[in-house]
């Protein structure tokens, strides 16, 4: 068979007709088995393994299968013997009609690897019918003139067996007038004649009633009779004669019940009786008689059941017109059906392979399918397709069988199931299709490592935390399946091996939660990193790693600090204020830090006694004390405040420092203008120009205060150097000694170095210039 022409849309379709395949996929010569009908069910027709030289295993290993090429199981294979054995009685007439020999062509399938076997089951006939006559009773009417050596046709009997187990030759009862000739028709089928031995006289013998007798090639041979009954009529010596000898025409195999098939003609030169004409049939077979109606008048013939191409394709009618005195003519009438396209075509699943894995090799084989369809001619060819979007591919293999073989690796991933739908159309008027659909899914193999949903995690706590606190989760998503996507965490090594990372945090290997393992302190560590790993369970395993940033956040947990004064020297220093100094002036200032940071270093400052209230007050955002009048003499000598240094945090943290000041007559110096005054000046670096200024304008008792914060910080450097101590407040002390905000709270940012300048009589204190510390974190 020659392929068909492909579609002009891109669809990837495959003619029914293809190239006979060679080689290790189809057995070059077919098997032939042979079995009588009417055998019974489970009796012994051949055994596979000797014919296909293979082994039971082996058949069973390989998936064998018996495709009948009509679909019907007439056989079925012994799985453990590999005997061939009848799965149904068999009727030959109903399988093949009157067609000799009666053939059922099937495969012998073995689906991995994939092979064919063509075989043929060949049924044999038994002589299971009688010959049978349509008519029981056959009239002639035969003129006494009719000259010796005229025949007479008769209708042949009808046996439904074939070959010798067919008709094979007739009878007639012993007369004086006629004896039996025997012809073979066209079809190759018997029908008897009578020849008239002597002439007829009907003055002597008006009718004969002979018996005719059909019989068989069985043994023994069987029988059936009809009486035939003759009238001898008068002369008639002219026969009718058809217009033509045969009549061709087509009829469509949908045309309707008592359709018109042809009208046929004949005349008569007779006049009278002997010119009238009747027409019938003529040794026609049942099929016929069942199919058409011949009109005895009229001569048209019409249909009396419908037709089916699929079944007979073409009838040849005999017809007969007789006269009035039994005279007849003959012709025949040659019916050809004409297929139509009603039947659509049809697709039978042999084998489906679901799941496949989506690392499978190109070209595997996912099902096996066949096509039929009944019609013929473009009404029987077919093409075959599958959607365009689909990794898959159609093979035509072996006469009607196709192979579905994958096209491409599979991303379980991307698509994991697909819906494949088969669509076979053929290429008739108007065109019928069938479409089958099946589904194919995808199995995981483990080509997906976990995947973070953030590269960096930053997670925030407050430091003082509960050991085993939760401080975050971090997720990880595998797109495999199964153990394939079961991810599990851990924290990596560390790139620097004496970070003590381990004692910091834990991971949670199930969910990816982390907890803090012990408590932590900001001021010691402000940051860390750490690098955790997902592995999914997959063999082998696949991972991938994230980075998590841990921001310690600082809690209130250190109560302010003073600087200055200093609190715990045996001989507090006292400021000398002068009675001249008028309201604003600058008595001193309280110098305090905080180790926290934010907002719980931000330092407030509250004067909470005073000795003589209203005579002093304290700045809050900058810790200056500064008179709030002018003085008088009736105001006391000494006085003694308290202020107190309160931190912004949550809940505040606070110090207490005690000033003691000493009102002096005669005491002439300059006091600072309010901060309204020099804020200009003091933008850049507010602290700095008031601490020298302040530092400018106390009085000597000032000095010693100055003396003692240096000698403190003179201390805690050579106590560092020597290993000894100084006698300063235990608690966070860092040496930052510098105001960036004029609040009177010194950053931890830089340090400032501070001595002593002038000559001994003098009370001034200098700022050399910042130092900027590579310190440890405390």
């Amino acid at each position: 068979m020659e392929p068909g022409e492909k579609h002009s849309q891109q669809i990837r379709q495959v003619l029914l007709f293809f190239v006979f395949l060679g080689g290790s996929l189809v057995c070059s010569e077919p098997w032939r088995y042979s079995v009588a009908e009417e055998l019974e069910i489970g009796s012994f027709i051949a055994n596979v393994v000797k014919d296909s030289g293979l082994s039971v295993e082996d058949l069973v290993a390989r998936g064998v299968r018996v495709i009948f090429d009509d679909y019907k199981p007439y056989l079925q294979l012994d799985q453990q013997s590999g005997n061939l054995l009848l799965n149904e009685q068999l009727d030959r007439e109903a399988l093949c009609h009157l067609t000799e020999p009666c053939i059922l062509h099937f495969q012998v399938l073995l689906e991995n690897p994939l092979q064919f076997f063509r075989a043929e089951l060949w049924v044999k006939d038994i002589n299971d019918h009688i010959p049978t006559f349509l008519d029981k009773h056959i009239l002639l009417k035969i003129s006494e003139s009719t000259a010796p050596g005229t025949s007479f046709q008769m209708d042949s009997a009808q046996d439904l067996d074939v070959g010798k187990n067919g008709v094979q030759n007739y009878t007639l009862s012993p007369n004086p007038y006629f004896r039996l000739k025997v012809q073979d028709s066209d079809d190759g089928r018997k029908y008897p004649e009578l020849l008239l031995d002597q002439s007829l006289d009907r003055e002597k013998e008006p009718e004969l009633k002979l018996k005719l007798t059909a019989l068989d090639g069985g043994s023994p041979p069987r029988s059936g009779t009809t009486l035939v009954h003759i009238l001898v009529l008068d002369i008639n010596d002219n026969a009718p004669e058809f217009e033509r000898p045969v009549y061709e025409v087509q009829v469509p195999e949908n045309s309707p019940v008592d359709s018109l098939v042809v009208r046929v003609s004949a005349t008569d030169l007779d006049a009278g009786i002997y010119g009238e004409v009747s027409y019938s049939f003529s040794h026609v077979s049942t099929d016929i008689r069942k199919t058409f109606e011949i009109h005895p008048i009229s001569g048209e013939i019409h249909l009396k059941a419908l037709l089916d191409f699929e079944l007979i394709q073409s009838y040849t009618i005999n017809i007969q017109a007789t006269d009035g005195g039994s005279l007849s003519g003959k012709s025949a009438i040659l019916v050809q059906v004409v297929d139509v396209n009603d039947n659509p075509p049809e697709i039978l699943m042999t084998s489906l392979t679901s799941p496949i894995p989506e690392n499978s090799s190109p070209e595997m084989v996912v099902a096996v399918f066949s096509l039929r369809d009944q019609d013929a001619g473009n009404n029987g060819r077919m093409v075959c397709s599958i959607q365009d979007d689909l990794p898959f591919l159609l093979r035509p293999t072996f006469k009607n069988f196709y192979t579905l073989v994958t096209n491409g690796a599979l991303d379980r991933e991307s698509q994991a199931e697909y819906n494949i739908t088969i669509t076979v159309s053929d290429l008739g008027t108007p065109r019928l299709k069938t479409q089958h659909n099946i589904t194919v899914t995808v199995s995981d193999v483990n080509d997906n490592a976990p995947a973070f949903s953030q590269t960096t995690y930053t997670l925030r706590v407050r430091e003082n935390n509960s050991p085993a606190l939760h401080i975050g989760t971090v997720s990880a998503t595998d797109r495999d399946a199964g153990a394939n996507a079961q991810v599990t965490y851990s924290l990596l090594r560390p790139r620097d091996p004496h970070l003590p990372l381990a004692s910091l945090v834990s991971i949670n290997a199930d969910n990816g939660q982390l907890f803090a393992l012990r408590s932590l302190d900001y001021e010691a560590l402000q940051a860390f990193e750490v690098r955790v790993g997902a592995a999914d369970r997959g063999s082998p395993a696949l991972s991938s790693q994230a980075l998590v940033r841990v921001l310690v956040l600082d809690d209130n947990d250190n109560a302010p600090f003073v600087l200055y004064p200093l609190q715990n020297g045996s001989a507090p220093c006292t400021e000398l204020v002068p009675r001249a100094a008028e309201a604003g002036y600058l008595v001193t200032k309280v110098v305090a830090v905080d180790g926290d940071s934010g907002q719980n270093a931000w330092l407030s400052f509250q004067l909470l006694k005073a000795t003589e209230p209203g005579l002093f007050g304290v700045w809050a955002h900058n810790g200056e004390v500064r008179t709030a009048r002018l003085l008088s003499e009736r105001d006391a000598v000494r006085h003694r405040l308290l202020v107190l240094v309160k931190d912004n945090g949550e809940p505040p943290l606070s110090a207490s420092v005690t000033l003691h000041v000493l009102l002096v007559d005669g005491f002439s110096q300059p006091y600072l203008p309010l901060p309204d005054v020099a804020a200009a000046e003091a933008r850049a670096d507010p602290l700095t120009v008031y601490l020298v200024i302040a530092l400018a304008s106390v009085s000597s008792l000032f000095l010693c205060s100055a003396l003692a914060f240096v000698a403190v910080r003179l201390c805690r450097r050579s106590g560092a150097a020597s290993g000894g101590g100084c006698a300063v407040p235990e608690g966070h002390f860092p040496g930052h000694l510098v105001d960036v905000s004029g609040a009177g709270t010194l950053s931890q940012s830089y340090q400032y170095e501070v001595c002593l300048t002038g000559g001994s009589g003098t009370s001034e204190f200098k700022f050399l210039k910042p130092a900027f510390p590579n310190l440890p974190p405390q």
